[in-house]
């Protein structure tokens, strides 16, 4: 039984939450490349239904296991981190004190191997803790996963027949990237500074012979509009290096948010014939130069961020906090919502 939830799945596009409802995901990252080690990650959370996140703050020290059976991995965080939640049973995206930055988005052609016996294994909600848990950049990262220390453990979506599927980028401070997804039961990674975008369906390879098109074009002359996945990753690769390179920091956030919201799908909107299209819930946008990791909600009319570098990550010192989003992210916050993050105890990652 334990093997026959290991061949096909993940959570939902960030394990933004595959995992809890029927709709499917149809997420957005983007990477921008400024000038002066100006570097921003942008992500859009894109779900048919409430993906009922919170914020939450995690300080270095976490006991953690796998959560995948009698052969889970077992760490103990070395980074401390604040990371949003996907039904307050995974983390779907999040950044480290170390300025590593975590994505998940949905990629229904995933699928995974089944472990040997004996073979570490790891639940696909802690698959981007575990990264930001262990790993100050992505160098490192690609380095210790290229050694296959797990297999991913997914199960069905609940009161579905079917398994969550999911594909991992990760970005960092230097601007250096990789996009992780297992296709065919074998992992497969792409690691460079080039890889700055990724969103879903077809694989990433895919999506780069796709992209070439377009780029033979030119995205000054015409762009693909729509809200399939093909359509969004050639507007944003376009634009994401379109917009100033060297623009002050204020101005390049501003381009960040800008392109991510051209690739986000309009709020209410459902597509009959490509179900994987959801409207964009929130969106994330990590400025990791300066620390600051903002959120911004659909349904609300502001933004807000978190200044990572007033964190308390100690583990001696440092408490797990939450910030509660409430039902479709609506409670108002603004400006540096740090403070007004409370003490909770931390949620139980979704296991077998």
């Amino acid at each position: 039984m334990l093997q026959q939830r290991f061949c096909h799945g993940l959570l939902a596009c960030a394990l933004g939450l595959s995992l809890f409802s029927p709709a499917l995901q149809a997420c957005t990252r983007a990477v921008y490349l400024g000038e002066n080690g100006q570097i921003i990650t942008t992500r859009s959370m894109d779900w048919k239904t409430d993906v009922m996140t919170n914020l939450w703050v995690f300080p270095r020290g976490a006991q953690r296991t796998g959560q995948a059976g009698p052969d889970s991995i077992e760490w103990t965080s070395r980074y401390g981190s604040v990371i949003a939640s996907g039904y307050d049973i995974s983390t779907t995206d999040g950044v480290n004190e170390k300025g590593l930055n975590a994505n998940l988005l949905w990629l229904v052609e995933s699928s995974y191997p089944v472990p040997a016996k004996g073979e570490k294994t790891l639940s696909i909600s802690l698959w981007a803790q575990y990264v930001l848990d262990n790993f100050a950049s992505v160098a490192e990262a690609v380095a210790a996963l290229e050694k296959e220390p797990f297999v991913i453990v997914t199960d069905q979506v609940p009161g579905e027949q079917r398994l969550a599927t999911l594909h991992l980028s990760m970005s960092d401070s230097s601007g250096d990237s990789a996009i992780v997804e297992y296709i065919d039961g074998k992992q497969v990674i792409h690691h460079g500074r080039q890889y700055q975008v990724m969103t879903n369906s077809p694989t990433f390879d895919q999506q780069l012979a796709l992209n070439e098109y377009w780029k033979q074009i030119g995205g000054t002359v015409m762009l693909p509009g729509t809200n399939r996945a093909a359509d969004r990753f050639a507007r944003a690769s376009f634009y994401i290096n379109a917009v100033p390179q060297a623009a002050p920091p204020n101005e390049a956030l501003a381009s960040a948010f800008s392109v991510i919201r051209n690739a986000s799908v309009p709020y209410g909107i459902t597509t009959e014939s490509e179900p994987n299209i959801s409207s964009t819930r929130w969106r994330t946008v990590f400025d990791h130069k300066r620390g600051l990791y903002f959120f911004e909600p659909a349904l609300t009319p502001n933004t807000f961020w978190v200044d990572t570098r007033r964190v308390d990550f100690s583990a001696e010192t440092g408490k797990v906090l939450k910030l509660e989003l409430g039902p479709n992210q609506t409670n108002v916050y603004s400006g540096d919502a740090l403070d007004q993050f409370r003490p909770a105890e931390p949620f139980r990652f979704l296991g077998i």
